[in-house]
């Protein structure tokens, strides 16, 4: 599994003084808090600080002094290492460690491959087959088991056609 996940977004800069607001891709804005070195564009920083607030978080680099140099950073991508993060509760998995799982039946037989998760109050996956894309909601009773290290989602077929386009 990779090292590195992507755990937030710049949004813009906030005030003078180089802080930034970053919309975090994390369940809270708080599981950015313990993370003491992050990376944007291969570039590592030093936090500071991060203060939580909802869905965002605000947070002061070492080398970002004021708001010119925060501007810079604006939609870019903020990286951490995986061991710097809070541990996820049971059931709860990393968006990185889902891509490239395949989706099977409960019989083996192959669905596709999860190209992307979009996070919602139901979680929207993007399979691939070769020849289409197919989505569907992880609504109450189409996910089954899912095993990150063995990159494999079991889905209950009665289930998954009622909510796949």
């Amino acid at each position: 599994m990779n090292g590195r996940l992507t755990v937030a977004t710049v949004l813009k800069p906030q005030g003078i003084r180089g802080e930034i607001k970053v919309k975090a891709l994390t369940d809270s804005a708080s599981d950015l808090v313990p993370i003491k070195k992050i990376s944007i564009d291969g570039v590592e920083y030093s936090v500071l600080s991060v203060r939580a607030q909802g869905e965002y978080a605000y947070l002061s680099l070492k080398g970002v002094a004021d708001r010119n140099c925060a501007e810079l950073l604006r939609g870019k991508e903020i990286c951490a290492e995986r061991e710097d993060l809070p541990p996820l509760p049971e059931g709860r998995y990393y968006i990185a460690d889902l891509i490239g799982c395949a989706v099977v039946t409960e019989n083996n037989a192959v669905i596709g491959e999860v190209t992307a998760v979009t996070p919602a109050k139901t979680d929207i996956y993007t399979l691939s087959d070769g020849a289409k894309t197919i989505t569907f909601a992880a609504a109450d009773g189409v996910i089954s088991d899912i095993d990150v290290t063995a990159k494999r989602i079991t889905v209950n077929y009665k289930r998954f056609k009622e909510v796949s386009l």
